[in-house]
């Protein structure tokens, strides 16, 4: 266990996301009057613990003590209320109520999608909430399913929107070096990626992701990166399912506008979504289904959206938050050929973003050719050169064997005479004149390698058997002979003569077991009679 502040204990983590972990805590004490709710000892609250990169930000700290006040009054049924603000050196933490029940990304998950009719009662609850922060001037900017926690009321499903103010928290210049944007892509209105003025209209548009999801399970924008889906909400129109029907998907497409000013307002939402909500059930009266059929008439835009602290009030202005190119005043498609420099040019060489190596004058040789250069006389030892015949070791080798001239007797001069005029033109005139022809010389001619002996081939037989060529060739003579011998006797008037009409293998048979039989008595005849027996 870890305490927190001096009045909260830590027992075990909830879960963790991008901006902290969140606890399951007991108090030890009564909070003091600086926190909105007292509490009692004992009590289980739900801590969240923002990352140390949050605690250790002087901006983030000056502005967590200076909306304290803000998100300590927000309190409405469908909100998780703060109940107190901690502040302990490096640590910053946000006690809440504790809602025993999973959040509604996880509840999708589980049990699938739900219906058009509870898709609308429940986003209608969540509208409820927006429009009570809204009114405060407080504006949530992460809006999506794993924000909303499920409380069970009496049996029935009680939607809780939670993290108010951790966005507005995180949105800190220091952090927006790494933090391009605060929110999740998936659910990111187009005037938050784009750098645009954000007022209370970004919460509508992630309210219509939220019922798109609700009713469908997945959010109607998606991509393998974040800059693919933040490239689908700024240049793609959704798509409407098979399921959802007509009245709905008007609400759908009213907050999904691109232009925020086209977006209802929350409470104008909430009044719509159960507006449609009667007029789409399987009871609903004939009155119902023609005020669900004309919701577009309640979609009215908010004529003062709140806007977000922080945020630029001019538009087009650039906002550190900015992530892709920025139109001006009205929506721009995003540009995927567009410049894409991080950093800004400066100085005489501004013309040029995109130079990388510094520039040369035409006069001065291009790097790869210098590369080029230095390969050439790296290589310059192994130029092929001309070179006199009568200075080449390898012409000059057989002139180095004299070894027959010592070993003849001196006293012998004619024998040693006549080989020595024979052998000097065949050491001189074939060497020395073809060389001359030609200014380079050329190598010497190779004698062709002697061939190797060719090796017997291998039977696929591993084994290794004396005499098996022979046997193969007899039975191989065998079985043309037999083969013969049975056409002849079928294809000829034979076997009529000589066996009375029986069939080859019959007769053959008979054959065999003749000299079968012949032999027999044959082997009997030789055998020596038995001795006489004598009378004991």
């Amino acid at each position: 266990m870890r305490p927190v502040g001096s009045k909260y204990l830590l027992e075990e983590p909830l879960g963790r996301g991008a901006t902290g972990t969140v606890w399951r805590a007991r108090q030890r004490e009564a909070a003091g009057a600086e926190a909105a709710v007292a509490g009692q000892p004992g009590e289980t609250v739900a801590i969240k613990v923002l990352k140390e990169e949050l605690a250790n930000d002087a901006d983030v700290v000056m502005r967590f003590l200076r909306e304290r006040s803000v998100l300590l009054r927000l309190t409405h049924p469908n909100i998780v209320r703060t109940r107190d603000l901690v502040v302990e050196g490096d640590l910053l933490a946000l006690v809440m109520d504790l809602v025993d029940g999973p959040d509604l990304h996880r509840y999708i998950r589980e049990n699938g999608p739900f219906t058009p009719v509870a898709a609308a009662l429940l986003t209608a609850q969540i509208a409820d909430a927006l429009a009570a922060s809204h009114a405060d001037g407080v504006v949530h900017r992460d809006l999506k399913p794993a924000n909303v926690l499920l409380a069970d009321a009496n049996g029935q499903m009680h939607p809780m929107l939670t993290d108010f103010g951790i966005a507005r928290l995180a949105d800190s210049p220091g952090l927006t070096r790494t933090h391009e944007f605060v929110g999740t892509p998936a659910y990111v209105a187009p005037e938050s990626a784009e750098g645009r003025p954000q007022t209370s209209a970004v919460d509508i548009y992630g309210a219509g992701i939220l019922l798109y999801e609700l009713v469908t399970g997945r959010p109607p924008f998606a991509g393998g990166t974040a800059l693919e889906v933040l490239h689908r909400h700024l240049s793609e129109e959704p798509r409407r399912p098979t399921t959802v029907p007509e009245p709905l998907w008007t609400v759908m497409e009213r907050c999904l506008r691109k232009e925020p000013d086209e977006r209802p307002s929350a409470e104008n939402l909430a009044r719509g979504l159960r507006t449609v909500a009667a007029g789409i059930g399987v009871h609903s009266s004939a009155a119902q289904v023609e005020a669900a059929l004309g919701v577009g008439a309640m979609l009215a835009p908010d004529p003062a959206p709140a806007p977000v602290p922080g945020t630029p009030a001019t538009p087009g202005a650039s906002d550190p938050t900015q992530m892709l190119p920025g139109g001006a005043g009205s929506y721009d498609p995003y540009d995927p050929n567009a410049a894409t420099s991080v950093m800004p040019a400066t100085g005489p060489r501004a013309a040029d973003p995109t130079a990388v190596m510094p520039q040369s004058s035409p006069e001065d040789p291009h790097p790869w050719q210098n590369q080029m250069r230095a390969a050439r006389d790296r290589n310059e030892q192994t130029q092929v050169q001309y070179l006199d015949p009568s200075q080449d070791p390898l012409r000059r080798r057989p002139q180095r064997q004299p070894a027959p001239r010592p070993q003849q007797p001196p006293q012998q001069p004619p024998q040693h005479y006549a080989p020595q005029r024979q052998q000097q033109p065949y050491q001189q005139q074939p060497q020395r004149q073809p060389q001359q022809r030609y200014a380079p010389p050329q190598p010497p001619p190779q004698q062709p390698a002697p061939r190797a002996p060719r090796e017997p081939r291998r039977s696929a037989n591993p084994m290794r058997i004396p005499g098996l060529g022979c046997l193969k060739g007899c039975l191989f003579t065998v079985v043309i002979l037999v083969v013969a011998a049975w056409m002849i006797w079928e294809l000829t008037p034979l076997q009529d003569w000589v066996a009375d009409g029986k069939s080859f293998w019959n007769q053959v048979s008979d054959w065999v077991s003749d000299a079968s039989t012949w032999v027999s008595e044959l082997m009997n005849s030789t055998e020596p009679p038995p001795p006489p027996e004598t009378a004991p």
